[in-house]
């Protein structure tokens, strides 16, 4: 058992797996059967993106944003894990790191099962190299998310085709700096190979989407002037512009839009393809008469009180982010805050919203750009790219502030910008600010909670650890 890292693994591995394997039903597709043709890459690729709608079903808002001064939980049976992400009090048991750690290792699978593959199968170079790009994009997106989260995590990147081959490999957390090398990597050759690809659509990997990603990744790792070369090679592009209506971007029909540059597809009225944001933003309460068949809300992840009182006056992308009165089924309306993006008013199911979440979108390019600009000496400039931003909320231009003020504002640009979209957290961690923002949140609403040292990293699943004990622990779990 030592070396078993993950049922996501192992599950992977074994549907692929003729040779150790019996599939029952005998139409469940095997090894023998697949792989064979440029159509089973398309397949098995299409596969790997939807496991993503499970990633950003719920699990990275709470871990996002619940875990923030932007909302709170007002449910009247809140789940064990949305507390914990409340209240900054996470333990190895938490449903949402439990869902992360085995979406990401489910997709670093798939990936590395596609990447194996490709030179045994005829087909063009072109094929070749989209497919390439594609999965190695994949596979760095979510070891991204894996090494924000949990700092040290194992390294895979190797298809396994048995157990057996899984109990022999080097399972053990590997430093931060080797994850990073790896994602970094992945980006930059997912960007030359997807170069000049057309075609592609926003819910598929594309030069873009890796050149966006990989300016994330240098910012998190504070490689400012790398950041700024790849992010002003994404504005060259040319490709994106920001949306002029705000709101449009998380209402129905916010499928491929020019602000898009990444995007997981959500479908209603398919069992399974649905996303949970119409309850899960919505006031608890069973009067709500908002939805076809009056579905209730959940009260799950609800702006805060501070969050919905410090837009700036004229802000529009206030009245785009939180409601403030709820329809009721009597034809009422009665205060109650509430969050609208991706909130589908056309479906009565619970978790069948139909919206679109939007990954990666230009509005952070421009914002990450003028980031690096501030950090590079270069404020001056940043200034034009905050202003952009600024300029399509209907907020006035910012002017002449120095680098620290030019960083508090872009803190607080990106605070509104990305409401509800499961940036906070990651962005005030990386910044080095999770724990001041934090605990003044707490103080200032008389709330008897702290973020320790060790808190700015979550703790490895305790599931994980009973299957591989070399996991170990993060400090202070």
């Amino acid at each position: 058992m030592k070396k078993y890292i993950l049922y996501s693994l192992i599950a992977v591995a074994a549907s692929s797996c003729s040779d150790f394997l019996n599939l029952q039903p005998e139409y469940q597709i095997s090894e023998n059967s697949f792989y064979k043709s440029p159509k089973d890459f398309e397949t098995a690729l299409v596969g790997n993106y939807a496991g993503l709608q499970g990633l950003h079903n719920t699990a990275l808002i709470d871990l996002g944003d619940l875990t923030t001064d932007n909302t709170d939980i007002k449910s009247t049976s809140p789940l064990v894990a949305e507390a914990e992400c409340d209240e900054v009090n996470l333990t190895a048991s938490n449903d949402f790191l439990n869902t992360v750690w085995s979406i990401s290792f489910a997709t670093i699978a798939r990936s590395n099962n596609i990447l194996s593959r490709l030179d045994a199968v005829t087909m063009t170079d072109a094929q070749k190299n989209q497919y390439k790009g594609e999965a190695l994009f994949l596979r760095a997106y979510a070891y991204f998310y894996l090494v924000r989260l949990f700092g040290n995590v194992p390294i895979v990147d190797v298809s396994f085709r048995s157990p057996d081959e899984i109990m022999k490999f080097d399972m053990t957390r590997r430093p931060v700096a080797e994850v990073y090398n790896v994602i970094t990597q992945d980006l930059i050759q997912s960007a030359t190979l997807l170069n000049g690809v057309a075609g592609l659509s926003k819910s598929q990997a594309s030069t873009g989407a890796a050149k966006t990603l990989l300016g994330k990744v240098y910012l998190t790792t504070r490689q400012f002037d790398l950041a700024k070369t790849v992010l002003k090679e994404v504005i060259d592009l040319k490709t994106y512009s920001l949306n002029p209506d705000y709101k449009k971007l998380f209402t129905n029909g916010n499928d491929e839009l020019q602000e898009s540059i990444f995007e997981v597809k959500y479908l209603s009225g398919n069992v399974g393809e649905g996303n949970s944001f119409s309850t899960i933003f919505m006031p608890s309460r069973f009067d709500v008469g908002m939805f076809p068949g009056n579905m209730q809300g959940a009260g799950r992840v609800l702006p805060t009180r501070q969050m919905a009182n410090a837009y700036e006056k004229g802000d529009l992308r206030r009245t785009a982010s939180i409601g403030d009165s709820v329809k009721l089924i009597s034809g009422k309306y009665e205060k109650d805050l509430f969050g609208l993006k991706f909130v589908d008013f056309t479906t009565g199911i619970v978790g069948d919203g139909g919206i679109n979440f939007t990954s990666l979108r230009y509005a952070d390019v421009l914002l990450m750009y003028a980031e690096a600009l501030n950090e590079t000496s270069s404020t001056a400039d940043a200034h034009t790219y905050l202003n952009t931003v600024r300029s399509r909320a209907g907020l006035p231009a910012k002017a002449g502030l120095d680098k620290a003020a030019f960083a508090s504002a872009l803190e607080n640009e990106r605070k509104f910008e990305f409401f509800l979209e499961g940036h906070r957290w990651f962005d005030l961690v990386r910044t080095g600010r999770y724990q001041v923002v934090m605990n003044q949140y707490f103080k200032d609403n008389g709330l008897n909670f702290s973020v320790a040292d060790h808190e700015v990293l979550m703790p490895i699943p305790l599931r994980e650890i009973d299957i591989n004990p070399n996991l170990g622990q993060n400090p202070g779990y």
